[in-house]
């Protein structure tokens, strides 16, 4: 088997699809609520708090159902899906609320596939590679995240279009990824032992350290829709808030594949620590400036978060399983970490509102450092 699996290459394709249509809306979508729908603060974090919180609980039952019916590619061509619906929705949007049901319903569609997909990913790599492998699609599914937010730009200012056509084209690519998925790729069977098929997932002592260490992190991990809000108030215009946040996919993309390979030379833990370590920093930066050109800085050193941490994070979980629960252990653990994200946003906007703008970032950036430095303690 290749490093980089046929599988693993449409699996990038459709993931890249996908994040073009859904970055195209993400950097406009707080603009569109807080400056077209006048939402107050606390409901973007509501929005955002519930809408990951939805995804990783779906990731949680969709990862036990796919390791019980023993299929992976059913749960991912129906989470597509539903994500691609949800985008021509946005445009009957008349107050928050509306929007917060078509999150609900993009991100119920994300929990779906999510699980299914990783674990379809790990069986179709050698395990030796499934930092590379991990790290590769993460770059072609942040590669979608660099192109999405540029054709907005275009689409909004040099178009003139509307948010509500933007969500409408934005279908476009959405649909075009479950094409693609449908007709491309291969389900990898998961076999079962004869004597507990259905039983769900033990943890041992080591997945539920790596689980407490990681949720630590998760608790002070707000939605990114922070950072892009904390740079507009900083004085970048819309058109700067969305091309600061294609200089952090564009990173993320350029270094994910590298960092993967990284995480299965050095260690996925370690790997893992490091951009846990770069979160930390980032966040503590976004608390003390105001304004200026440093935010251009801190969304291009974010970008080497996520390629660190995204590439061996999944990497991780799939060593410390076996391919019959890898699905289920996959999902128990990010619907965990959807739930710690759905306190995190809801306090961001709390803190945002009633604290400072800054607490925050000074909660994740302690969140961060603690947990990195737990990881490399305690392996």
């Amino acid at each position: 088997m290749k490093k980089i699996s046929r599988n693993v290459v449409f699996l990038g394709i459709v993931s890249g699809l996908t994040d073009i249509s859904s970055e195209m809306l993400y950097p406009v979508l707080p603009l569109f609520l807080t400056r077209v729908l006048a939402a107050p603060m606390t409901s973007v974090g509501l929005i955002e708090g519930v809408a990951e919180a939805t995804a990783s609980l779906f990731k949680a039952a969709s990862g036990i159902w796919s390791d019980r019916w023993q299929r992976r590619k059913p749960f991912v061509v129906c989470g597509y899906s539903l994500s691609a619906i949800s985008k021509p929705l946005l445009a009957l949007a008349g107050a928050w609320p509306f929007v917060l049901v078509c999150r609900f319903i993009d991100r119920t569609g994300k929990g779906i596939r999510t699980s299914p997909r990783d674990a379809l990913l790990a069986a179709s790599t050698e395990p030796e590679n499934w930092g590379t492998a991990f790290g590769f699609h993460r770059a072609m599914d942040t590669a979608g995240a660099f192109i999405g937010p540029l054709l907005s730009i275009l689409l909004l200012s040099l178009c003139g279009l509307s948010y509500r056509s933007l969500f409408l084209l934005a279908t476009i690519p959405a649909a075009l990824g479950v094409w693609v998925l449908a007709a491309q790729v291969e389900d990898r069977v998961v076999e079962f032992s004869e004597t507990k098929p259905f039983s769900l997932p033990s943890f041992s002592p080591e997945l539920k350290r790596f689980f407490c260490i990681y949720g630590l992190f998760a608790l002070g991990n707000s939605s990114d829709v922070f950072l892009l809000l904390k740079a507009a108030q900083g004085g970048l215009s819309p058109t700067q808030v969305i091309l600061a946040y294609v200089l952090y996919n564009g990173v993320y993309a350029l270094t994910a594949t590298p960092a993967g390979a990284l995480a299965d030379k050095i260690g996925r833990d370690k790997t893992l620590a490091m951009g846990l370590a770069v979160f930390a920093a980032t966040y503590f930066g976004f608390a003390q400036i105001g304004h200026g050109p440093w935010f251009w800085a801190l969304f291009a050193v974010y970008g080497l978060y996520g390629a660190a941490a995204e590439s061996s994070l999944k990497a991780a979980i799939a060593e410390r399983s076996a391919p019959e629960n890898r699905g289920a252990i996959m999902g128990l653990f990010q619907g965990g970490c959807g739930l710690l994200a759905l306190i995190a946003s809801v306090a961001a906007g709390w803190l945002w509102s009633h604290v400072s703008p800054q607490a925050p970032f000074l909660l994740g950036a302690a969140c961060a450092g603690i947990s990195a430095l737990g990881l490399l303690a305690f392996p």
